[in-house]
């Protein structure tokens, strides 16, 4: 089911369990768990694209193996908040997922988050190589982080 806002996707989730995070490029999928707690978004892996349904399958078994409860994508709008063909292969990534799994799925604003990542990683003075290798499973990690943040905020004000 794909949820359009987060507060759709927070009424398909339960009370507590984890929720994954995709940072969906051309080339590879960063991706992201939090804890059962969903405070902390903690980046998990890299995985390599190859065609869907590897890609779906190897996600898929990552949310079995995490108990993830739901799953946000960043949704890579251009600077000026449209839509271009980067958000449709998103969305269209989305539906095909949506057929393989009972687990809600939403979107999330993904603008920057790769600068964001990429800015930590060379304050910790992380490696080129280093760099290249962890940076999409980071921007996935700041891509759940941001919705875990919206979804603590909406309990707080409940």
């Amino acid at each position: 089911m794909i949820c359009h806002t987060p507060e759709d996707f927070a009424t398909e989730l339960p009370p507590l369990g984890a929720v994954a995070g995709l940072d969906l490029g051309t080339v590879t999928i960063g991706v992201a768990i939090s804890d059962s707690m969903r405070g902390i978004a903690t980046p998990v892996e890299t995985i390599k694209r190859k065609k869907f349904g590897l890609d779906a399958a190897r996600l898929l078994q990552i949310t079995t193996d995490r108990l993830v409860h739901g799953i946000v994508l960043g949704l890579p709008f251009n600077m000026d908040g449209s839509e271009g063909p980067r958000c449709q292969s998103t969305r269209a990534f989305a539906r095909n997922l949506e057929r393989l799994t009972p687990l809600p799925i939403t979107f999330w604003d993904e603008r920057l988050s790769t600068v964001a990542a990429e800015r930590a990683l060379l304050a910790a003075d992380t490696s080129r190589k280093r760099r290249a290798e962890v940076i999409d499973h980071v921007a996935a990690t700041y891509i759940l982080q941001g919705l875990l943040d919206r979804l603590m905020h909406m309990k707080g004000t409940m």
